[in-house]
């Protein structure tokens, strides 16, 4: 066993008496990472639940979807008034026309197993802010339902309040970030070095809109937004004043520090914070050891001394004899890479490892091609698997739940890799 990964449950990656360390005790070379964008959307969901904001934020937008999602009738409602408006909008050339353009979108409830489910709940909120409001506004003045018309009101104070608009676009933007990461995590044909530098880029956004002009950038948004849908803009030195809360917590408390230090600050510090705890095998020295193999911009991040230290982690597959003569051969193969103008478009280590089979360099640098292969055998993401345990609430449902072994697997091989069975002909399939 030269790699394993899965979940990072206590009783899997547990140091004492975990399936890793059980793994790792019979071979040692066998490096455990948990999955990039299993922790990932771990991290997003962690911050949402500890801080107080996100907390509040998200309960508010479970009691909106209770008021509007749990009717057809009400569904219907949202429909009309979303179409309504975007034929409105049409008229005054607010909006433009075109393929794939303003479909509808639906309110789904963020789950936290659905990677990127909570970016696309918020996105579509801010989208049907208008429409909602005017669904809400129609339940509060509708005689016939009392017990909803009460909640709808509650809801719609804090709806309408620069608090909402303001945290609503504080997480797309957060989340915005981190969804391009969480997409680049759930390819099949990711490869760790590749991983580890996106992970690396998104701390740097991160970073970017908290220091470097991003504040005064985000409010403008912000403001631009509420102007537009007359949702009055707090004046930044004046006294704080919650929403449906007691103000007695918040007392002596300006604008300008609860948005931008408690709110703006505080949640892009913790998110960050959180980024580095999950991803802390990022910094340990087999990741660090691998980023060395990266074929970008000619190898710039080569780094000879690391590929040696790399090799004798694998100590079951490298010789002495091997570990002495790989230093050499590893100049070698550098000075070879850099020259030969078939490896200039090598994006990462996979195309890499392509690349050397076809040149037929990989017999010529075979110490180095293992070491790679080495390298490629570790799991970034477990997404494609989380995939195959979804698949399997279509394959063997109510109606085929007592299906043996054999044609279960035929059955999920033939839903998950349809893509290759679409090329096949129904002729052949038929004989």
């Amino acid at each position: 066993v030269r790699g394993q990964g899965y979940d990072g449950a206590s009783n899997m990656k547990g140091h004492v008496n975990g399936l890793k360390k059980l793994i790792m005790d019979e071979s040692p070379s066998a490096y455990y990472v948990h999955c990039f964008a299993h922790q990932l959307q771990l991290s997003l969901v962690a911050v949402a639940k500890e801080n107080r904001d996100c907390v509040l934020f998200f309960q508010q937008l479970a009691n909106l979807l209770n008021v509007l999602g749990m009717s057809c009738k009400k569904i219907r409602m949202l429909r009309v008034a979303q179409a309504e408006r975007i034929i409105k909008a049409l008229e005054l050339e607010e909006i433009e026309t075109g393929k794939g353009m303003n479909q509808e979108m639906g309110l789904s409830r963020p789950g936290d197993t659905r990677w990127g489910s909570h970016h696309k709940t918020i996105m579509h909120i801010l989208r049907m802010y208008p429409s909602i409001r005017l669904v809400l506004n129609k339940l509060v003045r509708d005689p016939t339902q009392s017990n909803e018309a009460m909640l709808a009101e509650t809801m719609l104070t804090y709806f309408e309040s620069f608090d909402f608009v303001f945290m609503a676009h504080l997480l797309q933007t957060i989340f915005g970030h981190t969804n391009d990461l969480s997409r680049a995590l759930q390819k099949k044909d990711q490869d760790i070095v590749n991983a580890v530098e996106l992970i690396h880029l998104t701390k740097i956004q991160l970073q970017l809109l908290r220091d470097d002009g991003g504040w005064e950038t985000f409010l403008e948004e912000v403001t631009s937004y509420c102007v537009k849908h007359k949702v009055k803009v707090p004046q930044m030195g004046g006294k704080y004043k919650p929403p449906g809360r007691p103000s007695r917590f918040y007392k002596n408390l300006t604008n300008l520090h609860r948005f931008h230090v408690e709110m703006f600050l505080g949640l892009i510090d913790r998110q960050l914070r959180e980024l580095g705890d999950r991803f802390d095998e990022v910094n340990t020295e087999l990741l660090h050891y691998m980023g060395s193999f990266s074929p970008v911009n000619s190898f710039a991040a080569y780094h000879k001394e690391n590929l040696v230290k790399l090799a004798h982690l694998y100590p079951l597959d490298f010789t002495e004899e091997d570990l002495m003569h790989i230093p050499y051969q590893l100049t070698h193969f550098i000075t070879d890479m850099r020259r030969d103008e078939r490896f200039r478009k090598v994006k990462n280590i996979v195309d890499l490892s392509i690349m050397l089979v076809e040149t037929n360099k990989s017999v010529t640098y075979n110490l180095v091609y293992k070491l790679l292969k080495l390298v490629l055998i570790l799991p970034v993401a477990t997404a494609s698997v989380e995939r195959v345990f979804s698949s399997m609430t279509y394959v063997k449902n109510k109606l085929r739940n007592k299906m043996g072994n054999q044609l279960l697997n035929d059955c999920l091989v033939t839903f998950i890799e349809r893509e290759f069975f679409f090329e096949v002909k129904d002729d052949v399939v038929i004989s």
